[in-house]
């Protein structure tokens, strides 16, 4: 996860090139935004007496998810053992991201018609109660649907928590609520896997999953109130309910899950399915985010843009770092997954460097820093496949790839903000979103098909036993899709400025 978090209707402005000027009605970095009432608050910061109770009730929502993210990651190939599921254990994992699309843009929706608390309350509801039915599963089936429900429930929070700050903070002060944000993934990211891993073994998987729910109680007693307090109801200007961004919505998720489905069986017949996906896919994906998107359209599309590339390459990477740990050079799953500890905190490191006010008026050349960065430490982490190359240079390359990702990922959510009226803020925040989403699991898809038909197993196969050997070049060729990728990315950032 990114923190590791949308759709634009009709009344969305057009995502223009340089020659086209800026949207009309829609506030840009260079032409100009409309003042923030919020700005002319007296100065402080997000601990200050006004926002002390808000943040600390939204950042403890964010510490849930990562904590759920890393201790059930841990659990769950001993739970797909256990319930004779090995076969499902990919299903657990894309049923999460599908009916998380869903939730995303559902949000969006609510969020800018009623407000953000009841997509908030909905959604903690529904990712404890998706916790409690995966945790009492029998059989795989259940399992993969308390992992769907906890999904919808991630879609409908994330994307609200967007438009709290866009509703709460004054502009100069989100940079370092999104901060916080990345910081609270530090402590889940080290402890969560150690925690889960003693709970599993001592007691079994089902208590790491049955525990969570209680911690739920925390975060709704301190957000809810303060949500209701400074971020209910509509932001001032009417929408309406659009039904047809639901209908692509439910057409991403399950063109998503049709192509993921097709990625990992690799056999002609599965042609059929990921033809199908695309299909629903792209005329889906192209109405739920901004126009000009794909082409990169200076502004808000190519934020939008920038964080899918920059999501999908550095986690379809990370993902395969692991396994070619522990089957190239012979770690054990833990020190393979403690390799990547170190990044929590260079991430958390870069998140707080982007948030200085002296950079702010510097916060595109921060981002152009901070891809170059993944895709220097991409393109650097394979050497470890060479037996001289030692183990343990992997940490500290990963290390700066995710101070960029920092960088990166903090500053696309400022820009999104920035560029969002706040009677947009949803739908805009939920297309982010999606093409983060989107890209981590289309990349995770198309690398797992490559590795597998380059002789390198199943990536579900090998998650689930933790064994089995592979060839260094199906790993060479996943980081170098990725890398690519990346640096794509780059470009893109050189159009992130919308010209007046």
């Amino acid at each position: 996860m990114t923190s590791r978090p949308r759709p634009l209707g009709p009344s969305r402005g057009s995502g223009g090139d340089a020659a086209q000027g800026p949207a009309k009605g829609r506030p840009t970095e260079d032409a100009g935004a409309a003042p923030d009432p919020l700005d002319a608050r007296p100065e402080e910061s997000v601990l200050g007496r006004s926002h002390r109770a808000l943040s600390i009730g939204i950042v403890s929502v964010v510490l849930l998810i990562a904590f759920e993210a890393t201790a059930v990651g841990t659990a769950m190939p001993v739970a797909a053992r256990e319930l004779d599921g090995v076969a499902l254990y990919a299903f657990a994992f894309s049923a999460f991201f599908t009916t998380s699309l869903f939730g995303m843009v559902v949000s969006g929706q609510w969020a800018d018609r009623r407000g953000p608390l009841g997509p908030v309350a909905l959604g903690i509801a529904a990712f404890g109660a998706g916790l409690v039915v995966s945790g009492l599963a029998r059989t795989m089936w259940v399992f993969v649907l308390g992992r769907a429900v906890q999904g919808l429930g991630g879609g409908l929070v994330i994307v609200a928590l967007y438009v709290v700050i866009r509703r709460a903070y004054p502009e100069r002060l989100r940079p370092a609520i999104m901060a916080a944000f990345a910081a609270s993934w530090v402590v889940p990211s080290v402890v969560g896997p150690l925690a889960s891993g003693a709970v599993t073994e001592h007691l079994g998987w089902r208590y790491v999953f049955l525990g969570i729910p209680v911690i739920v109680l925390l975060p709704l007693a301190l957000a809810l109130p303060e949500i209701r307090r400074r971020a209910s109801g509509p932001a001032g200007e009417e929408t309406t309910a659009d039904p047809r961004r639901i209908r692509l919505a439910l057409a991403v998720s399950l063109g998503a899950g049709l192509f993921q489905y097709a990625a990992q069986d690799l056999r002609w017949i599965s042609l059929l399915p990921a033809a199908l996906g695309v299909a629903l896919l792209v005329p889906a994906v192209r109405g739920l985010l901004p126009p000009g998107t794909w082409r990169s359209a200076r502004g808000l599309p190519s934020v939008v843009l920038l964080r899918g590339v920059a999501s999908g390459a550095f986690i379809g990477a990370e993902s395969f770092i692991p396994l070619m740990l522990v089957t190239e050079r012979g770690l054990t799953p833990t020190w393979a997954g403690y390799s990547l500890a170190a990044g929590g905190i260079t991430w958390a490191t870069g998140s707080w460097v982007q948030s200085r006010p002296r950079l702010q008026p510097h916060r595109e050349r921060l981002v152009t820093l901070g891809m170059t960065l993944v895709v220097l430490a991409i393109a650097g982490v394979p050497a470890v496949l060479i037996d001289a190359v030692p183990a343990w240079t992997v940490a500290a390359v990963w290390a700066v790839g995710c101070f960029g990702m920092g960088l990166v990922i903090a500053s696309t959510s400022v820009l999104l903000l920035k560029l969002s009226p706040p009677h947009e803020a949803g739908v805009n925040s939920a297309a982010l979103q999606i093409s983060d989403g989107l890209a981590n699991a289309l990349l995770l898809a198309v690398a797992g098909a490559a590795f597998a038909a380059l002789g390198g197993g199943s990536v579900a196969a090998h998650a689930a036993s933790a064994s089995g050997g592979s060839h260094p070049a199906a790993f060479a060729v996943v980081f170098a899709l990725a890398a690519l990728l990346a640096l794509g990315g780059i470009q893109v950032t050189r159009r992130l400025r919308t010209e007046g």
